[in-house]
């Protein structure tokens, strides 16, 4: 066989949009490059074509609303045309019912195989690459994801050469010799506008920063949150990367230095993506960057490759979940992508990673407030996530972990989450829908805002200890401490020899409302299943507008600063919350509670009542600042 020398086949194989159109027949099936990366000069003649054609398919995922291809699904005239969507979404969105019925909802892993085993044989890819290089190679670009399988095994490959389109390293190269006709055409490349930015995403940011450590290789779908996050990860160390889709916040945080790829564990140095969807100035970076490789969907979306990363994490958005932790998901107006074809690939992965995590984000409401994203049950058929893949769950109310927990614990897990307003409907919900128990009442807690503010997490000898408020599904965990302590600790914290710790008894403790009554616990394990090593509270004596504390250290970790740094939040959050001072009856012998007083930064009072001690700090009595101590709440 003759070697094709292969700048003569490229002259060969040269022609218009309009000529290769031609090649197009009726009853075919047509693959068109996805997201950022459609040929948009190749469809819009495609679109033109259409009075000629009947019965064609077009197959894509699902793509940006300004894409010619877009706008053609949803005119709703398919005489010419059908459009199929690899998507996973509920379709319920009014933008796409027209195009309803030919979704296909697949993982975006399995969508390569569907092609190459020819389940569903492509007749035509029509695709958009780079120039070719001195050897004949065409980069994909910003768009791989399931393109190099729709090219392999399509029967007629035209490829859209755009001077604009970035050569990406990676396997994403196509060779001038394995395709059937070129059509030259630069134009602008598709991009991504800034979203909509949303009240609670910089809140919920907040809470998902907490729990991605140092190290860790992240995915990150599309969204608004998002991109806040990746705002809240700049204090981060060597974070890596690998995911669906590289977007700008990705290519700032590279810059600040935050994204190293040291420690991912597989394509050490790499950020490993399939797709880049932003601005012009970050196809300008991904652009001949050996830092950044692109690989196709059957290797970036394969749980068993996600599994392999260090401390893996996906983070993703839904629209909304229901009280077992089942999510939906849609494409909203502004943002069409595929990522939700992602998601399970991602999160299942990330779950089988050691020290893995799955992040679900959901903002409690609709943007105006008037629909509740939390709900009793998902009615709509739309459900992408079952309850079965959900563990970590985060709205600008605070953060849960679904996993391992039965129905009660989800339900109650679940109702924190929601916006107040809809919380008392939920509860009755729950308990109608047999989710709870008919004798569990509301608690202050969960009518109350979490305040996600007073959340840390701190080194205590080698040990990661997290302090936070107390959150209903807590209950359990503070029984098990109280259980779990020496007697003379427990005479210290209740005045007798308590031996049971039923939950009426101990449910001012586990019932507060943040603001007259606090419960701070400090944890130490995997979030959510972490066991409660010290307690610290304060209830309101109204009378004084003073507030009582009480603590509690598990024996081990005495003498650690576990209780200093309560007292510290404790003072802290009752100021915010217009209360005088603190207040602590105890024995006289008790030293550890009045060494806690003194390295308070207010003056401390002790007064003796009949066999108790009174001690006692009011917030407009600081001492002087020479006489001042340590902060325990300072960083260490």
């Amino acid at each position: 066989m003759t070697a094709k020398y292969w700048p003569d086949e490229y002259l060969q194989k040269q022609c218009s949009a309009e000529q290769a159109m031609k090649r197009l027949k009726s009853g075919q099936r047509v693959f068109v490059g996805s997201s950022c990366g459609e040929p948009q000069h190749l469809v819009n003649i495609l679109v033109n074509k259409a009075p000629h054609l009947s019965d064609l398919e077009v197959v894509r995922l699902m793509s940006l609303q300004n894409s010619p291809l877009t706008r053609l699904a949803t005119q709703g005239n398919f005489e010419q045309f059908s459009i199929r969507s690899i998507y996973q979404g509920s379709a319920s969105a009014k933008h796409m019912e027209a195009n309803r019925p030919f979704i296909t909802p697949m993982n975006l892993s399995a969508v390569p195989n569907l092609f190459k085993k020819r389940y569903l044989p492509i007749n035509a890819a029509l695709v958009q690459a780079s120039p070719p290089d001195d050897f004949g190679w065409m980069s994909l670009g910003i768009s791989v994801d399931v393109g190099p399988a729709a090219i392999q095994s399509a029967d007629l490959v035209i490829v859209q050469v755009n001077e604009q389109m970035p050569r990406v390293l990676g396997h994403s190269f196509i060779h001038v010799n394995d395709v059937d006709l070129v059509v030259e055409k630069d134009e602008p490349l598709l991009t991504i506008e800034q979203l909509p930015e949303f009240e609670s995403a910089h809140r919920i940011a907040r809470l998902v920063a907490n729990v991605i450590e140092d190290g860790s290789t992240f995915q990150l779908g599309l969204g608004a949150t998002p991109k806040a996050i990746l705002l809240a990860l700049s204090e981060k160390n060597d974070l890596g990367v690998h995911t669906q889709f590289v977007i700008d916040g990705i290519m700032d945080l590279v810059s600040m230095g935050v994204i190293t790829n040291k420690y991912k564990g597989v394509n050490d140095g790499k950020i490993v993506a399939t797709n880049a969807v932003g601005s012009p100035y970050l196809y300008e970076f991904v652009h001949d960057n050996p830092s950044i490789e692109f690989y196709p969907s059957d290797y970036v979306n394969n749980p068993g490759i996600i599994g392999q990363h260090n401390k893996m994490v996906s983070i993703n958005m839904v629209m909304e979940m229901d009280l077992s932790g089942q999510a939906a998901v849609d494409a909203l107006p502004h943002n069409y992508f595929a990522g939700v074809s992602s998601m399970l690939d991602f999160m299942r992965g990330s779950s089988a990673c050691p020290n893995g995590k799955s992040i679900l984000l959901i903002p409690s409401t609709s943007v105006d407030g008037s629909i509740s994203r939390i709900v009793p049950e998902i009615k709509s058929g739309g459900v992408v996530v079952p309850r079965t893949d959900v563990s970590y769950v985060v709205s600008e109310y605070g953060a849960v972990n679904l996993f391992g927990k039965n129905l009660q614990e989800r339900a109650t897990a679940m109702i924190s989450l929601a916006h107040p307003d809809y919380r008392n409907e939920l509860f009755e919900r729950a308990k109608d829908l047999g989710l709870m128990t008919r004798s569990r009442q509301l608690s202050e807690s969960l009518r109350s805002v979490y305040p996600a503010g007073l959340e840390e997490i701190r080194k205590i000898e080698g040990q990661s200890v997290t302090f936070r408020p107390a959150k209903p599904v807590d209950d359990r965990r503070i029984q098990e401490h109280f259980y779990n302590l020496d007697k003379q600790d427990v005479v210290a914290r209740f005045f007798y020899e308590k031996t049971r710790f039923l939950r009426d008894d101990v449910k001012s403790i586990i019932e507060t409302d943040y603001v007259r009554n606090l419960t701070l616990v400090a944890l130490t394990g995997e979030f959510g299943f972490g066991s409660v090593i010290g307690i610290g509270a304060y209830m309101l004596e109204p009378q004084k507008n003073m507030a009582e504390v009480a603590f509690s250290v598990s024996k081990q970790w005495q003498g650690k600063g576990i209780a200093e740094t309560m007292i510290h939040k404790l003072a802290e959050a009752a100021r915010e919350n217009e209360i005088d001072g603190l207040v602590a009856y105890t024995e006289p012998g008790n030293r550890g509670m009045i060494r806690l007083f003194e390295k308070l930064p207010y003056k401390m009072h002790k007064n003796r009542d009949e066999d108790i001690i009174v001690l006692s700090s009011r917030f407009d009595e600081p001492v002087e600042a020479h006489d001042a101590p340590t902060n325990a709440n300072s960083k260490k």
